[in-house]
């Protein structure tokens, strides 16, 4: 791309044109991976919802620098679905990938295998929370209250030469905090008026039930795991309704369509995910000089998340299924937005069983990207090949993949929601620390992206482009695991009226 850093960022070239509203019509999809394929979409436990990874420090030491990868699965999650709520499924294979940021081949992967989803303590009550061998609140993670708990299994394997990938189990059993079932269950994720309680500040604000299932290992890997707010807005709902109004500006200044005026509604507003993470030492890590567009030189790592299941299932009407064989890749992500947007419907189920060492094949898919031609040909009732760039998408190419997210490790922490220096736009809003340079928490990935293929492939004028959403429902939390706090049961907007308040 031939423009400077300072023409990529200076806010006098936006320009808010009225047609470049299209690129939040209805036949795109913005759900970061919520929904990005048909067979992963029937296998809600194992479908990865967005991946993030930054630069930070440790929790509990600001003095050690660590790369964080927070990785969500399991899509609207509903924060009342008792009685048995979310738990990871038991034959599963969650795993984080740290790759070579330019071919996309796994040099360390990080496992999560978590236990049975059907032990408890009292398998004679219909709760399984608040009624273990004691009748009450939970207020340490696993105690008598607490009926079931999920725990995991955590393995690290590096590449080794003629024998793959050598694996290593770390530790074994390790706490996955609970659902926030509601005040009087889990009373330590709440207020006093039974909301989640969110924003914390430092290790010491954060609430005990979240606190308890960090641990540090002996090789300096922090992890954690358990339910989370889902850390991803965008007005989808409006998106699929043929461009509901709420989300085209009307300011009356003569240029409705930009997406920036926040009337839009968050479609994610009150559900949970479930989420795991690690914090890895960047000492720990090995890395890689890249290109990244329009910023250029940096020295980072890449990553992915990925789920597997056995590759055999048996089932008979005596017994509980057991599984077996070798693991097989049935869902990935790393960039947001890639597989639902950009690969067409043939390529989706193959995409997710694929590495991204083999990424060319859908390479066709960012150059040639169908959601400029289906603008052209729906709004503008052209053939399709103007006025977007339907075509010579490098610019695509290169931000997308190998769909891995390219994180710079030596730019120290970068700033977060609420900090000095964050911009939700990232590099559009003159902040280079975020997305395409990893992914923070609260990064506007739809915006940044819309903004993305508005622009290119010249990027001569930088057009922001937006979906009326300009924040998360919740406060993320500023000491790991960042993501929010999960809503309480009871005290979730979708559960209350039939419209959601923004």
């Amino acid at each position: 791309m031939n423009i400077s850093y300072r023409q990529a960022v200076t806010l006098r070239q936006l320009s808010r044109s009225l047609f470049l509203a299209a690129l939040i019509c209805p036949v795109m999809s913005f759900a970061a991976s919520h929904s990005d394929a048909p067979l992963i979409k029937q296998d809600p436990q194992a479908n990865l919802t967005d991946v993030y990874a930054f630069v930070g420090t440790k929790y509990d030491d600001p003095a050690v620098n660590v790369l964080n990868v927070l990785v969500s699965v399991r899509p609207f999650s509903e924060p009342g679905d008792g009685v048995i709520y979310e738990r990871f499924a038991d034959d599963a294979l969650y795993t984080i990938n740290i790759t070579n940021p330019v071919t996309g081949q796994i040099v360390q992967k990080f496992d999560f295998d978590f236990s049975s989803v059907t032990a408890v303590k009292n398998p004679d009550t219909i709760l399984s929370y608040g009624r273990g061998t004691e009748v009450g609140a939970i207020t340490t993670i696993g105690d008598a209250r607490q009926n079931y708990t999920q725990t995991y299994d955590f393995s690290a394997s590096r590449a080794a030469k003629g024998v793959g990938f050598k694996r290593t189990l770390l530790a074994r059993a390790l706490p996955t905090s609970p659902p926030n079932v509601g005040l009087r269950t889990t009373p330590a994720y709440n207020g006093p008026d039974g909301k989640a309680v969110s924003g914390a500040a430092n290790l010491a604000a954060l609430d005990s039930l979240t606190k308890q299932a960090i641990r540090t290992l002996d090789n300096g890997v922090v992890v954690w795991a358990g339910p989370r707010e889902d850390g991803f807005y965008a007005d989808t709902p409006g998106i699929f309704d043929f461009l509901d109004p709420r989300i085209v500006n009307n300011d009356g200044d003569g240029s409705d369509g930009l997406g920036q005026d926040g009337n839009g509604i968050d479609g994610f507003k009150g559900f949970n995910v479930l989420s795991f993470g690690v914090q890895i030492p960047i000492t720990a890590l090995t890395t890689f000089a890249y290109t990244e567009p329009i910023v250029g030189a940096r020295t980072g790592v890449g990553v992915f998340a990925s789920v597997s299941r056995p590759a055999i299932t048996k089932r008979t009407a005596k017994a509980a299924p057991k599984s077996g064989g070798k693991w097989v890749q049935i869902n990935r992500m790393g960039n947001p937005l890639f597989n639902e947007v950009l690969v067409a419907l043939r390529g989706k189920d193959l995409y997710n069983r694929t590495q991204p060492l083999k990424d060319d094949q859908f390479k066709t898919y960012a150059e040639n990207p169908e959601v400029a031609f289906l603008v052209n040909a729906v709004l503008f009732g052209t053939d399709g090949s103007g006025p977007l760039a339907t075509t010579g998408r490098a610019d695509l190419a290169a931000i997308f993949l190998p769909d891995v997210l390219r994180v710079d490790t030596t730019t120290g922490p970068v700033p977060l929601p609420g900090q000095a220096g964050f911009n939700r736009l990232s590099l559009i809003g003159g902040d280079t620390l975020g997305w395409p340079n990893g992914r923070r928490i609260g990064d506007d990935v739809v915006d940044i992206a819309l903004s993305a293929v508005a622009s290119g492939p010249t990027y001569t004028t930088i057009t922001v482009v937006g979906d009326n959403v300009p924040a998360n429902d919740q406060l993320y939390n500023q000491v790991f695991p960042y993501l929010g706090t999960p809503h309480a049961g009871p005290a979730v907007n979708q559960r209350q009226a039939p419209v959601v308040d923004n």
